[in-house]
C-alpha cells in the first residue's frame, strides 16, 4: 500500500461503479519536509503498482497490486513539494513512470535513454519534485511548475517505449499553487487515438456532479491524432485555472481547446452555472472522431442530487449510440487521486451510469541495467 515519510496517509471515497463495475479517485497527502532551493515543501512516497488488468492485455498503475486503473491514479501537490514514486512492476515487461512539468535527474528520467526503467518483477523509486517561480542569478524570472500535466511510461515495447501508452500506462499530474481555488471534483479526461480514457462511447465515462459546484477537468492527448475538447454549455477563460482573475482579466474565453500528442491542460468551471442543470455531451470536434465515439456526458444534476427533468432520456439516448470503432473490452476503473497535502479537497469520484452519494463521507478513512548499442530507429 502507499508509504508515507512521515505523517499518514489519508485515502478518500471508494465507491462501486454500477454497471461497469466501476470504482474511482482517492487521495494521498504528503507529510512534512523536503526543500527544494528556497521552496520548502512536503514528501509523500507512494506506491503505485503496474498490472495486467484482469483478462485483458491493457496495463494500469494502481494503488493496489492487481487493481490497475485507466488512467491511473491523479497525483496533486503543490509547488515546492515532492512525490517518492515506488513503482513495482507487476508485468512480463519492462516498463517505467517518466512525468511532465516536474523536476527530476536522470535516474528519475523513466526513460532507457536515461537507463532509467523496471525490468519485469522490479522495483523502483523516482523522485518528482517541484517549486515555485523564482529569480535566476541573471536577475530573469524562471517559471514554477505549476500547471495540469501528466505522467506515463517511457519504456514498454521499445526503445522508445511508446506501446506502453497505447496499453493505457499513463495518468494526470496536477501542481497547485498553494492558496488556489480547490474544486470539489476532478474529472481526468485522455484523448488516445480514437478513444477516450481508453473506451469509445457509449463506454466513456459519464461524469457527474451537482448544480453550483465547482469542478475541474483535466485533459491529456496521447497517440498520434490531433483533438480538441469540447465542452457543451460551460465556458472557461484560457488561462492556468481556466478562471478569470477580475472583471478587467481580458484573457480569451473558450468552450474547445486543441488537445494535441503529449499536450494537457485543464480548467475549472461552475456546474451548471447560468445554464441549469442538465446531461451536456464533451467531446473531441473533429466531427469524424466524435462519430466514432469520441464522446461522452457530463451530467449535472440538481442542487439537491435529484436527476433533472429530460436528463434520464438524455442519458438513455446515449446509451443506445452505437460506433464502428466500439472498444472490445468493459469500461476500466476510474482513477483514484493521490495529494500531497492532506488539505487538498476531497474529490468525491463518479463513475459512468452512477450518482453522487450525499450522505457518503470516507474522508477519516486511513488505509493505512541495459545495453543501447542495439539501439534502432
Amino acid at each position: 500500500m502507499d508509504k508515507m515519510t512521515r505523517g499518514r496517509l489519508s485515502r478518500r471515497t471508494v465507491l462501486a461503479g454500477a454497471a461497469a463495475g466501476v470504482v474511482a479517485p482517492v487521495a494521498v497527502a504528503s507529510a512534512a519536509g523536503s526543500s527544494l532551493a528556497a521552496a520548502a515543501g512536503l514528501t509523500r512516497q507512494v506506491t503505485l503498482y503496474a498490472d495486467y488488468l484482469p483478462g485483458s492485455t491493457r496495463v494500469g498503475y494502481g494503488l493496489e497490486p492487481g487493481k490497475p486503473t485507466i488512467p491511473g491514479p491523479l497525483l496533486e501537490m503543490y509547488e515546492g513539494d515532492t512525490f517518492e514514486i515506488e513503482l513495482v512492476n507487476n508485468t512480463d515487461q519492462r516498463l517505467s513512470i517518466h512525468p511532465h512539468g516536474v523536476l527530476y535527474d536522470t535516474k528519475s528520467d523513466g526513460s532507457p535513454f536515461n537507463n532509467s526503467f523496471n525490468n519485469p518483477g522490479e522495483t523502483k523509486t523516482y523522485t518528482w519534485k517541484s517549486r515555485a517561480a523564482y529569480q535566476a542569478a541573471n536577475g530573469l524570472w524562471m517559471p514554477g511548475s505549476a500547471g495540469y500535466w501528466h505522467y506515463h511510461d517511457h519504456a514498454f515495447g521499445g526503445d522508445h517505449g511508446t506501446v506502453g501508452l497505447m496499453k493505457g500506462l499513463y495518468g494526470g499530474l496536477i501542481v497547485r499553487k498553494r492558496g488556489d481555488l480547490l474544486p470539489a471534483k476532478t474529472f481526468t479526461v485522455v484523448f488516445t487515438e480514437m478513444w477516450i480514457n481508453h473506451q469509445t462511447a457509449p463506454n466513456t465515462p459519464i461524469f457527474e456532479a451537482n448544480l453550483g459546484q465547482r469542478v475541474e477537468f483535466i485533459c491529456i492527448g496521447h497517440g498520434n491524432l490531433m483533438h480538441t475538447f469540447h465542452l457543451h454549455a460551460h465556458r472557461w477563460a484560457d488561462t492556468r485555472t481556466g478562471m478569470l482573475t477580475s472583471a478587467t482579466d481580458n484573457a480569451p474565453v473558450i468552450d474547445n481547446k486543441t488537445l494535441d500528442p503529449g499536450n494537457s491542460f485543464g480548467f475549472q468551471v461552475i456546474a451548471g452555472d447560468v445554464v441549469g442543470p442538465g446531461a451536456w455531451m464533451y467531446h473531441c470536434h473533429v466531427q469524424q472522431h466524435s462519430d466514432d465515439g469520441m464522446s461522452g456526458v457530463f451530467l449535472v444534476r440538481n442542487a439537491d442530487g435529484g436527476m433533472p427533468a429530460g436528463a434520464q432520456d438524455a442519458l438513455d439516448r446515449f446509451k443506445e449510440h452505437h460506433h464502428g470503432t466500439a472498444a472490445a473490452e468493459p469500461a476500466t476503473p476510474a482513477p483514484p487521486t493521490v495529494a500531497t497535502d492532506a488539505s487538498a479537497k476531497s474529490a468525491k469520484p463518479t463513475m459512468p451510469g452512477m450518482a453522487d452519494m450525499p450522505g457518503m463521507d470516507m474522508s477519516g478513512m486511513d488505509m493505512s541495467g541495459m545495453d543501447m548499442t542495439g539501439h534502432h530507429h
